[in-house]
């Protein structure tokens, strides 16, 4: 069985929406399909490949987010008292005191711009680090060789 994939509420409606979209798309490649097939005297017609693999792609595209969705489970909003998946937690860079905000996320929501806040996944080098911690907690990461030590400010 594949594993299960949390995501936040944010996160599936973006990804049911992309699903939506994605099946729009999918009419219309299969629209512009017939109309190559119909009007086509040679099947080999460079347009009507691109078509049928432009169908494909879709299709495919269709099917993860499908499974994605199967898969997943919305984490509940709660009040956190640790840093947790789905929370926006506010970081200080001690040795610059640069102060910043994440959410943490599942890999499939990650590098996602919705907002202000960019989202990270727990499953990078900081986002590892920092689950399970509570406000006022340091902890470092270690990314190419360069350790960098943050201080958790707040949870939300």
């Amino acid at each position: 069985m594949r594993r299960q994939v949390q995501l936040t509420q944010q996160g599936f409606e973006r990804l049911s929406g992309n699903l939506e979209q994605e099946y729009r798309r999918l009419e219309e490649a299969t629209e512009i399909l017939q109309e190559l097939t119909g009007s086509s005297d040679d099947y080999d017609d460079a347009g009507l490949e691109e078509a049928k693999h432009e169908k494909i792609r879709i299709e495919e595209r269709i099917d993860r987010l499908e499974d994605e969705l199967n898969r997943s489970i919305i984490i509940e909003e709660h009040k956190m008292e640790s840093v947790e998946l789905g929370a926006v937690i506010s970081l200080q860079e001690i040795q610059t005191k640069e102060v910043f905000s994440i959410q943490l996320v599942s890999p499939i929501e990650a590098g996602v711009l919705e907002g202000k806040i960019p989202k990270v996944s727990d499953e990078s080098p900081l986002g590892k680090a920092a689950m399970g911690h509570k406000e006022g907690d340091h902890f470092k990461v270690t990314i190419s060789q360069k350790e960098t030590e943050y201080v958790v400010m707040s949870i939300e």
